[in-house]
């Protein structure tokens, strides 16, 4: 496993940053536990919550399971990078959601309880709050860093100019601010190359994207779908959407004898920007099929290829992101 530093900062993360969503809802605790031992076995620190995951209003289903995880011991905490987010509505009250500093204090102290920890090693902010001043949002997470409650803030669905707004306000105050920034990314939906990507260029973040095979659509949909009887509704309105850039893309895959879900992976790990795609495995073998990804190198007729099939919103790549 590879290790590069997150945004500007000296902290080391994996090439693989491994989603935990899927525990709860679709793994249950026991294939949750497996999917992160084996996360560290094979080299992965990386891992990514929310306080939201699991869908239960205020419950934290997810961080509480990787919370009884990381009580057993054996250095988990350790060999952790342990990133979580805020914003989501949290309960009924008032101030059970959004950024203020109300909200902010209150629920890193419940997700801290959840996951059985003294501090988040990065807090993202999970939107943007157009509600609360970034002099208040900064204000709450200086507390929590000089608690040592928490010891990066990152931001996660920013678009360009919040990433500027949030880092210029960051400087006025002497603050570190933003070293990361969780985007949706991939061959499909390259919108945030426009802005989002040159801002953390510019500011010094790193992008952890998420939903990197476009909900699987990227993963072979047509192939599966062929050889299934039925696959899920919405893999068949995307394939049918997109079967021309598929059946491209799918024979691209195959003349080069790489599996799909492998080339859009690697393909995300090419852009110097990209710190580390987010990969949420429901087994352990869907685990442990990622990591072929780290492996593949692209020459530049290979990324042209993949441009011409799914060209970013300016068209191909501009040379400004190459890679």
């Amino acid at each position: 496993m590879d290790y590069v530093n997150l945004g500007r900062s000296g902290l080391k993360v994996s090439r693989l940053c491994l989603g935990t969503m899927n525990f709860g809802p679709l793994a249950d605790e026991t294939n949750s536990f497996e999917i992160m031992d084996k996360a560290l076995d094979v080299g992965i620190n990386f891992f990514d919550t929310a306080n939201v995951y699991g869908w239960e209003l205020g419950d934290g289903i997810t961080e509480k399971i990787i919370g009884r995880w990381l009580s057993q011991g054996g250095g988990r905490r350790e060999q952790v990078v342990l990133a979580t987010k805020v914003y989501g509505r949290m309960g009924q009250g008032a101030n059970k959601r959004r950024l203020s500093a109300y909200h902010i204090r209150q629920a890193c102290e419940e997700s801290l309880q959840r996951l059985k920890t003294d501090h988040i090693d990065l807090y993202q902010m999970h939107h943007i709050d157009r509600e609360t001043s970034w002099e208040e949002i900064w204000q709450a997470m200086e507390q929590l860093v000089t608690q040592g409650k928490v010891l990066y803030v990152g931001s996660s669905n920013f678009a360009g100019i919040h990433i500027v707004q949030a880092q210029h306000t960051a400087q006025d105050r002497n603050f570190f601010g933003l070293i990361s920034e969780q985007s949706l990314y991939n061959l499909n939906a390259r919108t945030i190359e426009l802005e989002v990507i040159p801002a953390c260029r510019t500011y010094g973040l790193g992008l952890i994207p998420y939903s990197p095979l476009a909900g699987g659509m990227l993963a072979g949909a047509l192939e599966k779908s062929n050889k299934a009887r039925r696959s899920s509704e919405e893999i068949q309105k995307a394939s049918e959407k997109h079967r021309d850039q598929l059946e491209a893309y799918e024979r691209f895959c195959e003349d080069i004898n790489e599996k799909p879900a492998d080339i859009a992976l690697a393909w995300l790990l090419q852009n110097p920007v990209v710190t580390a795609p987010i990969i949420g495995p429901r087994t352990k073998e869907q685990l442990n099929g990622s990591l072929r990804a780290l492996e593949i190198k692209f020459d530049d007729e290979q990324i042209n290829s993949l441009d011409q099939i799914w060209p970013g919103p300016g068209g191909e790549a501009p040379e400004a992101y190459a890679w």
